[in-house]
């Protein structure tokens, strides 16, 4: 999981595209074989043990002038996550903030290349929102997918990586995803997952840190955490 990406910078969310490449041209010479999440979701089984879904979050104008091209070159498919009421704004819940792409950005994307998922449309915690305001969010989302002619798939990334983890709470929202025809959830919990998914709607996402080194990368893409 990634989210902004800098001609330099590389510390906490933010990576250098030069540690980037070096992680993409990892994957692409030790042969292992990207997803989109849409195409999981007609499988079974998968065909190579080395297999993996790349995911960057908040849609980042820099991960269309870094990540895009860095993607093709390795011959690699990634999910962009849209939190969908900042298209084209900044990403206001952080301090500095940074632009983020727009919706004719977005649409200008290879399909075959990039595919688009949800991340919520105000970038709020579900943790912190009721059921009710949960559910309004997720239809201002679908409205300004369709209002912008977005094609996004049936995934949601949940902002900050938070859901709600006891019942009532948590059977009651994942009977909302199911309700409007989520297929995948997406969390942060720094394990590998197997496929098929035990849970669709508690997907585990490796957290992909600015400052790992090369080395750091190999062990969190074996293991899913340091030991």
């Amino acid at each position: 999981m990634y989210h902004k990406v800098s001609d330099s910078e590389s510390e906490g969310l933010t990576i250098s595209a030069l540690k980037l490449e070096a992680q993409l041209q990892y994957l692409s010479e030790k042969g292992y074989r990207s997803y989109h999440l849409s195409e999981l979701m007609d499988l079974q089984k998968l065909p190579s043990k080395k297999s993996v879904v790349i995911t960057f979050d908040d849609g980042y104008v820099s991960q269309l002038e870094y990540a895009v091209p860095l993607l093709e070159k390795y011959g690699l498919k990634a999910t962009f996550f849209i939190p969908l009421k900042y298209m084209g704004a900044t990403d206001a819940w952080n301090e500095p903030s940074f632009p983020l792409l727009s919706s004719e950005q977005l649409k200008s994307l290879d399909p075959s290349l990039v595919e688009l998922g949800y991340h919520s449309f105000a970038h709020q915690k579900y943790t912190e929102l009721s059921l009710s305001e949960i559910e309004e969010d997720t239809q201002k989302a679908f409205e300004a997918a369709s209002n912008n002619e977005l094609p996004l798939t049936a995934t949601l990334a949940y902002p900050y990586g938070k859901f709600p983890r006891k019942n009532p709470e948590k059977e009651a929202f994942c009977n909302h995803l199911r309700e409007k025809q989520f297929v995948y959830g997406l969390r942060i919990g720094n394990r590998i997952n197997q496929f098929p998914f035990k849970n669709p709607f508690e997907i585990n996402r490796i957290d992909v840190k600015g400052e790992f080194s090369l080395r750091k990368f190999k062990r969190k893409l074996k293991f899913g955490k340091f030991f």
